[in-house]
């Protein structure tokens, strides 16, 4: 399932803002995260038009607060996003659907894309992520474990094992040597949670950063299993980008002292 959000910019909002806008906008000069480079907003390399990002499902906080932050500090662009699973965003990119940037959740993922001669560069790593238990607000049913997930009374979500939160699951359960009967298999990690948000379900197996995203909504139990299964997150800036440089600007901010700013804020790890 894939999710596409288009956002109108706003205009800035204080000098506390307007900061931390200065700070984004050295971090992403075209010529990388580290560079004392600042672009000339008002010179002839000054970024416009739209940015199409393709991001995995779970990227989907972070990455429209660095969007904003991006028009912000580049007036003309508009950065586009479509959030989902990242096997789907995958068949999507290697089936020629037009796109300048590529998140994804796993380096599996990737790989489809780079075998497809889709991908100009080689991908970064740039967070990574691990699991968490989402159950119902208060934990009705104490669940304290990942072997409390096999109770028979006890209604689990799983992502789909083709997609990786699901793939990440999987490893997680096989170090248990446990085998779970989910209630259904969802799409992507934002599915899964909304699951238990609707109270459809008791409990999912999701990130880490999902359950913070999801704030009351749930609550989060972690468990020492999902060490096993921690994935990388790697960026790649599209073959065949309409907008190439700017797609380059976006992707150094995300890798900025800035962009690891807001990821760590949402629990994302660093890789």
């Amino acid at each position: 399932m894939t999710r596409t959000v288009r956002r109108v910019r706003r205009p800035l909002h204080g000098a506390a803002v307007g900061a931390a806008a200065l700070l984004a906008l050295s971090a992403c000069s075209p010529s990388g995260p580290g560079s004392s480079a600042k672009p000339d907003a008002s010179g002839p390399d000054r970024l416009s038009g739209e940015v199409t990002v393709f991001a995995a499902a779970s990227l989907k906080e972070s990455f429209t607060t660095l969007g904003e932050r991006f028009e912000k500090e580049h007036p003309g662009t508009e950065v586009t996003f479509s959030f989902g699973g990242s096997d789907s965003l995958a068949a999507s990119i290697t089936g020629g659907a037009p796109a300048d940037v590529f998140a994804s959740a796993s380096t599996r993922t990737m790989k489809t894309v780079t075998a497809a001669g889709a991908v100009s560069g080689p991908p970064a790593a740039f967070v990574r992520n691990k699991l968490e238990i989402a159950t119902l607000p208060g934990n009705p049913h104490r669940v304290s474990s990942l072997e409390d997930l096999a109770a028979p009374d006890l209604k689990v979500v799983l992502c789909d094992k083709e997609v990786p939160c699901g793939a990440a699951a999987q490893k997680a359960l096989d170090a248990s040597r446990l085998k779970l009967t989910p209630v259904s298999y969802e799409q992507d990690v934002k599915a899964a949670l909304t699951k238990v948000e609707l109270k459809e379900a008791d409990a999912a197996l999701v990130y880490a950063t999902d359950v913070r995203a999801a704030g009351d909504k749930v609550a989060g139990v972690e468990f020492p299993e999902s060490a096993e299964a921690v994935n990388d997150y790697p960026i790649a800036l599209l073959k065949d980008a309409p907008n190439a440089e700017a797609a380059e600007a976006f992707i150094a901010l995300v890798r900025s002292a800035e962009g690891r700013r807001v990821l760590g804020g949402a629990g994302f790890l660093t890789p």
